[in-house]
């Protein structure tokens, strides 16, 4: 295993096009590090760098102690698993994991060793006289994945790799591939691997830390929890989180020394006072008031704090919840509620909602920032 470093990291191409704009990242040894974002924030092209498949403008990569910004990637001590398997069509699962090894001229021993060491890691080991083509997109990926295990990787690159897979079956490889990291863990051989994924649900179940990226610049790096509970601007506290934060843009206002966010609708939302000392300026500005869907309930009765009659104009029925859709001046936002008596006949009719303010966040409009984070 080994640390990755990115310092100062740019990609710009011909046209002029700028994709990264100087990132700096430091990856741990033995860390799983997810790159998450929406389509076009250059998450893909900088594990490409990484790898040595898209060479860099400018800045530095290290690979533990290494240099690497002019190695071939064959010199890298990487191992990439793509999202389209990549296998050869002609070779058993046995040859595709071994091909490798025989290229670096291993005795035939440690091959067999090593490819069938990985396949019980991965349950494939009733694969490995198959050929890809009689296997489901599933057993392929398990194969890919199995092939860069043989080789022992510094680190392990996974460019989307389960985009091609069916839900169920996303999640039984997402499992997979985490049970992967904890067991190379516990057999004291802990591996460094690079995940890039669109999907937030990936990166909030596999990372120890993630990523996020947004037009070719970090937005943040920290871990789950952190990221989902404490965004340090707009852009991450609406991408992480399903159902999205509602985000709607406010005025401030102050009255006998407490805070507020004004709606619109002659409503007030009392906030917190610890956010006082943080607020003072930007009081009677607009500012972006945050709250995730958990944090308003449906309740009934009289002098409840932060109550806010609306009209339901959306339930989506979840299963285990429901999320409902409310009406507030000309914002639509969304509650996440568990009540089983809450039926589809409640749409259009006005319901008294919630706001935990505790959990609240504000945002400044201009730059995003996060103004309420300790």
């Amino acid at each position: 295993m080994a640390n990755v470093k990115l310092s100062q990291v740019t990609k710009q191409y011909e046209n002029g096009f700028k994709a990264v704009h100087g990132i700096d990242l430091d990856i741990h040894e033995g860390e799983f590090m997810v790159f998450v974002g929406p389509s076009g924030c250059a998450k893909s092209t900088t594990l490409r760098m990484i790898a040595g498949l898209e060479s860099i403008s400018g800045g530095e990569i290290r690979i533990g102690n290494q240099v690497v910004n002019d190695l071939p990637p064959k010199e890298r001590g990487i191992a990439m698993v793509f999202q389209n398997y990549a296998l050869y069509p002609h070779k058993t699962v046995y040859d595709n994991m071994a091909f490798g090894l025989k290229m670096q001229k291993r005795p035939k021993a440690e091959i067999d060793r090593r490819v069938r060491e990985a396949a019980e890691k991965l349950e494939i080991t009733d694969l490995l006289d198959r050929k890809p083509k009689e296997m489901s997109g599933g057993q392929r990926q398990r194969v890919a994945v199995g092939r860069a295990i043989v080789r022992k990787p510094d680190v392990f690159l996974f460019d989307e790799p389960l985009s091609n897979l069916d839900a169920k079956l996303r999640v039984s490889m997402r499992v997979k591939i985490a049970q992967l990291h904890q067991q190379l863990k516990e057999e004291g051989n802990p591996a460094t691997m690079i995940y890039v994924t669109h999907d937030q649900t990936e990166a909030l179940t596999l990372g120890d830390r993630i990523c996020v990226l947004n037009s070719g610049q970090i937005m943040q790096v920290d871990t789950p929890v952190n990221l989902y509970n404490y965004p340090r601007n707009r852009f991450v506290a609406g991408f992480i989180g399903s159902p999205a934060m509602n985000l709607i843009e406010v005025y401030l206002r102050k009255l006998d020394e407490t805070y507020y966010v004004d709606l619109g609708i002659d409503k007030l939302i009392a906030l917190p006072a610890r956010f006082a000392d943080k607020l003072d300026q930007y009081v009677d500005q607009k500012v972006c008031f945050g709250l995730r869907p958990e944090h308003i309930s449906i309740q009934e009765g009289d002098g409840i704090a932060n109550a806010l009659p609306a009209r339901i104009s959306v339930i989506e029925n979840m299963g285990n919840e429901k999320y409902v859709y409310f009406d507030v001046a000309e914002y639509q936002m969304i509650s996440r509620i568990h009540d089983p008596l809450l039926s589809m006949s409640a749409i259009n009719s006005e319901k008294q909602f919630v706001l935990d303010t505790e959990f609240s966040h504000i945002f400044d409009i201009a730059t995003g920032d996060n103004l309420t984070l300790d």
